[in-house]
């Protein structure tokens, strides 16, 4: 890829993002922070994989409920999913209900990646051999989501493949789908320690995809990493790449940041004198530089 002519002035402007940026403040605003309660790496992982999966819509809607899931599973979560029987996943998962999802789809993530950790260990094991084997994010989360959808749901679902409803919780990268939630497990699992991501998974964090939410892109357009005007695949690559450039070894460093920038409010849509007065990117936006 070419040289990116604005690097050198987007870096410091990200770097000042980046350091201004008070995690333990924004992780209450972010599903990261119920995953933060467990220690134990499988139920990290699990408890992980729930949490970024259901994780579409308005975090103060959906965070209680996953909340109160996590309660109705209890303290082992990896446990339960890898010994449960289907009438305790189903018990676990009986009053959850949050837009188009419901109990049964929540016991069909846990059957699915349950069924991984008795045959490969870990979801981190399976994902580790898949992407050493591919050499390719985007492959290898393919593989992941076949995975967890090749179980047979039909003792929960009265059929053996998964639903459109599942199939949402867990979209496949094949399909030109940004992913952003599959990648926002990815990055929880793969980069860090730093008290946000957790650093658990044997893959390189340079090979990481940016989780592509509507506020990365928005803002990722006001400071130049994409002209793409999509939430594609595409475009995540795009973003990413234009990262990779400011740090190769760590290019999804910059998102929580820079999600939470537009979660908050902060950022507005336009030229803002009262908002945008003191953003570190201010002088690297297009509605002010």
């Amino acid at each position: 890829m070419r040289t990116w002519a604005r690097a050198a002035r987007v870096r410091p402007a990200l770097e000042d993002l980046l350091s201004h940026a008070s995690a333990a403040e924004r992780m209450r605003g972010d599903p990261v922070e119920l995953v933060h309660r467990y220690a134990d790496p499988l139920d990290i992982e699990i408890v992980g994989l729930l949490c970024a999966a259901l994780a579409y819509g308005r975090v103060d809607l959906f965070k209680p409920r996953l909340s109160a899931l996590l309660r109705k599973i209890g303290p082992r979560p990896a446990a339960v999913a890898r010994e449960g029987s289907v009438a305790d996943l189903l018990a676990c998962a009986e009053d959850f209900s949050y837009r188009m999802t419901g109990p049964a789809d929540v016991a069909c993530l846990l059957y699915g990646a349950g069924r991984i950790l008795r045959e490969h260990g870990s979801i981190g094991a399976f994902f580790a051999r898949a992407y050493r084997k591919r050499r390719d994010v985007r492959s290898a989360l393919g593989d992941l989501v076949d995975e967890l959808c090749a179980a047979d749901f039909t003792p929960i679902l009265g059929q053996r493949g998964p639903t459109r409803r599942l199939k949402h919780l867990l979209p496949h990268p094949s399909r030109g789908s940004a992913c952003k939630r599959l990648n926002l497990y990815l990055r929880w699992m793969v980069r860090g320690p730093d008290g946000v991501d957790f650093g658990l998974w044997d893959v390189p964090p340079e090979a990481l995809v940016v989780p592509l939410d509507t506020h990365v892109h928005r803002i990722g357009r006001f400071v130049g990493l994409t002209a793409r005007k999509d939430l594609s695949w595409k475009t995540a690559e795009d973003v990413t790449a234009r990262l990779r450039q400011l740090d190769p070894a760590d290019p999804v460093r910059f998102d929580f940041a820079l999600s939470h920038l537009g979660i908050s409010g902060q950022c507005a849509s336009r030229r803002d004198a009262r908002r945008c007065e003191g953003c570190p990117l201010k002088p690297i936006c297009r509605y002010w530089s």
